[in-house]
């Protein structure tokens, strides 16, 4: 109970900002529209009418929640207007720029750390590789792999992948350089060659920065498939509903869509955490 009452404290204040900032954006549009309709301007009307409008500035928290609901829950995961259904297609292209950029990430973190040149040529590439803006990128990549014929789940995932691959490269650079230097001396006195020194002391050592980057790495995968549904003018997927919301003034339907991919992004990282406990447990590094 001490743990959640914090929780519940911070989370109730959020939602009474919320109500007070829904109300002063939506009261401009709330007395116009009592004006042309010849209501008096009290205050239970104008609430009522802040709180109740179908395309508000901000909508309401009970608002985001009936949207959410009618997503989840009140369409068939087949049609193209449930939540579900968009979470899975942009789902798809998260987990395929997971892997792509968790195996990208990977492979240049070892090179980098057996091989010097690698660390001095690639390191500057990969950090300036993430100053420029992937909203600048996500349509070049579009725009090029679609004129070669490739469209659909692989150009997002390549996005996905593009934000992913660089926090599970710094993450395991760090890793796999941890052991010390008296550590590695007593790997060579045991005469341990170089793939014994990376399985039995790099790789074990690394684990818990790897998965540390790779939470960091699926929330920013699922940013970039987001991210690669907006300039294509993608119809499906959860950045595809950002896109129709904002093109018809469905606030609500675009806070609905935030608030999924919030919960998905959370769910993701969860399941990361699970893993990671389960793996060091096994490996003994962790109760």
């Amino acid at each position: 109970m001490n743990a959640v009452l914090p929780v519940l404290v911070v989370l109730l204040a959020i939602i009474a900002v919320w109500y007070v900032a829904a109300w002063f954006l939506n009261l401009n549009w709330a007395e116009q529209q009592l004006a042309r309709e010849g209501i008096e301007p009290t205050f239970s009307a104008l609430f009522h009418n802040t709180m109740t409008q179908e395309r508000p500035v901000l909508p309401a928290p009970h608002q985001v929640a009936a949207g959410l609901y009618e997503g989840l829950f009140g369409q068939k995961i087949t049609s193209k207007r449930s939540l579900v259904w968009h979470g899975w297609i942009t789902l798809s292209a998260t987990l395929a720029g997971f892997v792509m950029g968790t195996l990208a990430g990977i492979l240049l973190a070892v090179g980098i750390v057996h091989n010097r040149a690698m660390d001095q040529s690639v390191m500057p590439w990969a950090v300036a590789s993430q100053t420029v803006p992937i909203l600048a990128i996500a349509p070049m990549v579009i725009v090029v792999l679609a004129s070669i014929g490739v469209t659909g789940l692989l150009p997002k995932a390549v996005i996905s992948a593009w934000l992913s691959f660089f926090p599970v490269l710094v993450g395991t650079v760090k890793g796999l350089r941890t052991p010390d230097q008296m550590q590695l001396d007593q790997m060579r006195s045991w005469n341990a060659s170089p793939s014994q020194v990376f399985w039995r002391l790099r790789l074990p050592s690394s684990m818990p920065y790897l998965f540390a980057s790779l939470k960091v790495a699926i929330a920013a995968s699922l940013v970039g498939a987001i991210v690669g549904e907006l300039p294509a003018g993608a119809s499906a997927g959860l950045g595809a509903r950002l896109l129709s919301g904002s093109y018809y003034g469905q606030t609500v339907q675009i806070w609905a869509a935030l608030f999924t991919a919030a919960a998905l992004a959370g769910v993701l990282v969860l399941i990361v955490g699970w893993i990671e406990r389960m793996t060091l447990r096994r490996m003994g590094l962790a109760r």
